[in-house]
């Protein structure tokens, strides 16, 4: 691809270096730099010549035309999923490679023409609770009452766009960002089983619905709100109530396998409905941990990976009508073809 006559975007640089999981102090030594001069280009743009763009393209794996694309760096503000505490350096090098997912979706946005969705906006001072929040949008989208087959699905049809990453750890499952202020996008982890996938998708559509343009106050627990809401989401109390009485371990399996979700997620929906004591949930732990089921739940009941459709159909479509190369389809998105295909071949 021909690069643009815009100067270098600055912003690319630490991007490109953070998305490789590489310190500034790295990439210096690797350029045969002061670590001072990398950081002068990634926060000013000052100084950084053709030829250092060249070098830096090579190191870092990106087409030059990448240093040269238009975009900001988002912050993203909202929790992760996560599981336990997260090394900084990690979380950078995730969010660095969703601001690419982003910037990679807004070309896509403009070249496909993708019609703009509309996202419902459930303020929780509105409606009373996260819980009524997931029951006004299920009213609102006409989902069925009970389970829903396929999460993933539903949110594609409201052209709510799904990617997956490989996040190099499995403690965090996913986030949500937006692409153009319009586009909500969630982003899981490549590494989540089916069940744990499900209930990420309804968290993080609990942070779109719920939080983004609602601005809620500092000292709300954002993360709890959307647990509460992927659990009302995916199991309505009204549908499950009957489901959840006189709990044990083997008809937990059952559920799982009805419900798709995890055992652990449905007890805890049983104890925040009260049906089940404190006791009750204690004693069901520890036969979790007697039976090593808590982090890995028996693999008999998995349930399946859901696909994500949406922006895969979109490129081949794409692809096909202009007859374009793996190799031009992703240079339009400025990524090298190994990239591409492992951000948009699954």
């Amino acid at each position: 691809m021909m690069l643009q006559t815009q100067s270098i975007n600055q912003k690319m640089i630490s991007i490109a270096r953070e998305s490789r999981g590489m310190e500034n102090k790295e990439l210096a030594e690797k350029l045969d730099v002061n670590s001072s001069s990398v950081t002068r280009w990634e926060n000013e743009g000052m100084g950084v010549s053709k030829e250092a763009i060249k070098k830096i393209s090579t190191i870092l794996n990106y087409p030059e035309s990448f240093f040269y694309q238009k975009g900001e760096v988002l912050p993203l503000s909202l929790s992760y999923r996560k599981r336990n505490v997260v090394a900084a350096k990690l979380i950078t090098q995730i969010e660095a490679n969703i601001n690419v997912t982003r910037l990679n979706t807004e070309i896509l946005i403009n070249l496909l023409r993708v019609s703009e969705p509309k996202l419902p906006i459930l303020d929780v001072n509105k409606y009373g609770s996260p819980q009524e929040c997931a029951k006004q949008l299920r009213k609102l989208w006409k989902i069925e009452r009970g389970v829903i087959d396929s999460v993933a699905e539903v949110l594609e049809e409201h052209t709510i766009i799904l990617q997956s990453l490989d996040f190099k750890t499995e403690r965090v499952d996913g986030r949500s960002t937006m692409a153009l202020d319009k586009y909500p996008i969630i982003i899981t982890n490549k590494t989540l089983l089916g069940d744990r996938q499900r209930f990420t998708l309804a968290y993080e559509l609990g942070h779109l619905i719920m939080h983004v343009f609602t601005e809620p106050k500092y000292d709300r627990d954002l993360s709890h709100e959307a647990n509460l809401f992927a659990a009302e989401f995916l199991m309505p109390e009204r549908d499950i109530k009957n489901d959840l009485q006189d709990l044990t371990l083997p008809k937990l399996g059952d559920l799982k396998r009805k419900w798709k979700v995890s055992m652990q997620a449905l007890m805890y929906r049983a104890s925040d409905l009260e049906l089940i004591t404190d006791n009750q949930k204690h004693y069901l732990v520890k036969q979790f941990n007697a039976q090593n089921i808590r982090r890995r739940e028996p693999k008999e009941l998995d349930v399946k990976i859901e696909q994500y459709k949406l922006v895969r159909d979109l490129l081949t479509n794409y692809r096909t009508k202009q007859k374009l190369s793996v190799a031009k389809m992703a240079s339009i998105l400025h990524l090298n073809s190994e990239d591409f295909l492992n951000r948009y071949n699954d």
